[in-house]
């Protein structure tokens, strides 16, 4: 019998009073109009998650780069293509996670022609946990791995600090566990001589998750 999905007990720090309602595809037509930050007026489109909605995984990253906000897909930028190297690496097929962020709007500052990322702000932030939450009572995951501090923020909480935490499963709302490791962009942005270490360290604990993932299946 399929679990009954708690509003008051989803794998996030912080409750969430108003949840959207419907499946996944209505969810993401809602968002699509969604005007509750300033962040939609710049960007080009919502980036909704991707992934089949009986998941075991979601894959919880920060906000969309400037390729996921041309595209609307979460994960295909320079940092969806280190991921995807990751995950094929770690035992892991993309196409049997939910891929999503934590913030569904590209947020960034003009430099010349080019369109810089820029961190969404705590209200931004606050504004799309909504459709977070809605997201995973449709997919209710048994595992959510956090990608880089503000999904890691979202999931355990401010004092969650990635590079004392990273890789360590924590138990979250019912029998969910968690995890968390450096987004695919963190790791992008290292200096040359930690990044090799740094992916290494995305991988091991990708690693983990294939481990787990297969213990429930």
């Amino acid at each position: 019998m399929p679990r009954s999905p708690d509003i008051h007990a989803l794998p996030l720090a912080k409750p969430v009073d108003e949840i959207p309602t419907g499946k996944l595809r209505t969810l993401q037509r809602k968002a699509r109009d969604c005007q509750a930050c300033p962040l939609w007026r710049p960007a080009t489109q919502t980036v909704f998650g991707q992934g089949p909605a009986d998941a075991l995984a979601m894959l919880v990253g920060e906000q969309p780069g400037n390729q996921e906000d041309l595209t609307g897909a979460p994960f295909v930028g320079p940092a969806g293509r280190l991921l995807d190297r990751a995950l094929d690496e770690a035992g892991l097929d993309r196409d049997t996670l939910y891929l999503t962020n934590t913030v569904k709007h590209f947020k960034f500052e003009m430099r010349g022609k080019a369109r810089l990322h820029k961190r969404a702000n705590a209200a931004e932030q606050e504004a799309c946990r909504m459709w977070l939450a809605a997201e995973m009572l449709q997919v209710r995951p048994r595992v959510v791995v956090a990608l880089g501090a503000m999904a890691a923020h979202t999931v355990f909480g401010n004092s969650f600090r990635v590079t004392r935490e990273r890789g360590r499963w924590r138990g979250l709302a019912d029998d969910v566990q968690g995890i968390a490791s450096w987004h695919p962009s963190a790791v992008l942005r290292m200096p040359e001589d930690r990044r090799e270490e740094g992916y290494a360290e995305l991988v091991e604990d990708l690693g983990k998750v294939a481990t787990t993932i297969k213990s429930l299946g």
